[in-house]
């Protein structure tokens, strides 16, 4: 047994100090570890360098953690070099829990936003979830031929809830395409919908978006403009208007308070992403993310940011060209197929009605230009479109050809079958080929338009303008079918084209279509030279 003490305190006043001292740590705990649950074994892990102190009767000591301000790496030790980035001097000290907003901040991102307790979530059903839900009406509907472009590639319109980076290059159109889809989505109100579009920059000021809507003739009464680069003020200040979307421009400019290192380090656009992601679950409220690309042109970020998002789009285009080209690399609500076509004006971008026969020009039926001149009909996702490719053979040059638009070893392989499966003396000329309008042809259904360009340039005898060509050539210098062959032919149906030179094997294929189109099938490369380039 043991002594006992001098002083005994009453059961009730033990009761209370035990009662206060746990109601003390537990103050304590929630404060300096926000996300922890009960026992301290799940925690909310919003970035390497989390930590928070640990729970128990007598809190331990702080861990502090060296984060480099470059690359946003976290370190136990302190080293002269970050072992990631190996910049010298960027180890910072940071003590997690040191700051008790700090290290709510992720939580704070979208806590105010929940529209119910994760306790109350319960598994459902597929037939409780899809009740009385209806699938046509759900997505967000996009009015305008400049809408209809943007809800093909989306796969019909905008889900409600979704997350969407896109990327492109500078100055390509990012920041002009996502105001004008702001501007769209604001008119376009339902019966009991939010009719407000918060538009957030943390590159430019207001003002300088509110120039750039006037001189695109944006005058959206439920457009809202705001400049910051704090996600939680971000959320705070649009909590207000409840908008039916977010536009983000752009996720490398914008932080968490809780995460060290700098807006657009791995950390903060990582953990940016995943606040916006849950913020856009929880709220149902679809969020657009700009995303600036790399040199190589993949988006600036970990790789895990494409992962977390829902949809992909890359926009592409030339600055030197009005014509860009909006694609989906990722998307969980449709299809990877749909292209979007644009062209830059001065009042914005505007859709390409006609998107087959933009990138044709318009020649005379007994232009000398049209020798070496071939069509070929391409499919990119599932718009079709009438290439022009052009060769130039010059006799006794110097220097070897130069390749435009084609990837190099795909023309040195049709040169190569037509020299020794047609036949033509190409040996001693230099063979130019390029794409007009820039185009990169990379689809072997281009094949054959190559070919005839090269034969055409070399042979000197002009192909006439009504002609298009569709087909892969083989080793064999055999021309071999390519998919969708019969939407190919009734696209240059529509174009006016009078004649299709396609393989053999689509011949069967082709003809229940009863077109005003002549198809010239052919086998082989030499059937080409003799069905074209025949004298009349």
């Amino acid at each position: 047994m043991q002594e006992q003490p001098p002083y005994s305190p009453s059961s009730s006043d033990e009761d209370k100090s035990k009662g206060k001292g746990r109601a003390e740590g537990k103050k304590s705990v929630k404060e300096k570890g926000a996300g922890r649950s009960v026992g301290g074994k799940d925690e909310t892990r919003w970035s390497l360098v989390a930590a928070v102190r640990k729970a128990g009767g007598k809190l331990g000591k702080e861990r502090v953690t060296y984060v480099c301000s470059n690359c946003g790496e976290g370190s136990s030790q302190w080293w002269g070099m970050c072992r990631h980035c190996e910049a010298m001097g960027t180890l910072m000290k940071y003590v997690p829990g040191a700051d008790s907003t700090a290290s709510e901040g992720s939580h704070h991102a979208y806590r105010s936003w929940i529209p119910q307790k994760s306790k109350e979530m319960v598994p459902q059903s597929l037939q409780q979830v899809t009740k009385g839900v209806d699938q046509s009406g759900w997505r967000i509907p996009l009015s305008g031929s400049f809408g209809t472009e943007i809800a093909r590639v989306l796969g019909g319109g905008i889900v409600p809830g979704s997350l969407i980076l896109v990327g492109g290059d500078p100055g390509v159109g990012k920041s002009s395409l996502m105001l004008q889809l702001a501007s769209i989505v604001s008119e376009n109100i339902g019966v009991g919908e939010s009719s407000a579009v918060v538009y957030v920059s943390g590159e430019e000021s207001i003002e300088q978006i509110g120039n750039r809507a006037d001189r695109m003739s944006i005058k959206s009464r439920n457009l809202y403009l705001y400049s910051s680069t704090d996600i939680e003020d971000i959320l705070d200040k649009i909590q207000p208007l409840s908008p039916r979307a977010l536009i983000i421009d752009s996720i490398q400019t914008v932080y968490l308070r809780a995460f060290a290192g700098s807006a657009g380090n791995m950390t903060q656009v990582k953990e940016c992403t995943s606040a916006l992601l849950r913020f856009a679950k929880l709220t149902n409220i679809p969020v657009f993310l700009i995303g600036h690309v790399t040199k190589t042109g993949d988006i600036a970020g970990p790789r895990l940011l494409e992962h977390i998002v829902d949809v992909v789009l890359y926009m592409e285009g030339e600055r030197c060209l009005s014509h860009r080209l909006l694609r989906s690399v990722k998307n969980r609500f449709g299809s990877t197929d749909e292209l979007g076509v644009f062209e830059m004006s001065g009042y914005g971008l505007q859709a390409v009605l006609n998107p087959t026969e933009m990138f044709l020009t318009e020649h005379d039926s007994d232009s000398e230009i049209l020798a070496g001149l071939a069509v070929a009909v391409v499919l990119d996702g599932s718009r079709t479109f009438a290439i022009e490719v052009q060769a130039l053979c010059v006799s006794g040059s110097p220097r070897s050809g130069e390749v435009v638009g084609i990837p190099k070893n795909r023309a040195d392989v049709i040169i190569s079958v037509l020299m020794k499966q047609a036949g033509l003396k190409l040996q001693d000329n230099a063979v130019f080929l390029n794409v007009v309008s820039g185009f990169m042809l990379t689809e072997t259904a281009g094949d054959l338009a190559i070919a005839a360009s090269i034969c055409s340039s070399f042979l000197e005898y002009p192909i006439p303008n009504d002609i298009a060509f569709i087909g892969e050539v083989g080793l064999g210098g055999e021309l071999r079918t390519v998919p969708r062959m019969d939407k190919r032919v009734l696209a240059i149906a529509k174009l006016g084209y009078k004649k299709c030179v396609v393989p053999k094997t689509s011949e069967k294929l082709l003809k229940p279509l009863n077109l005003d189109l002549e198809i010239l099938p052919c086998s082989n490369l030499k059937e080409v030279i003799n069905t074209i380039f025949r004298p009349q």
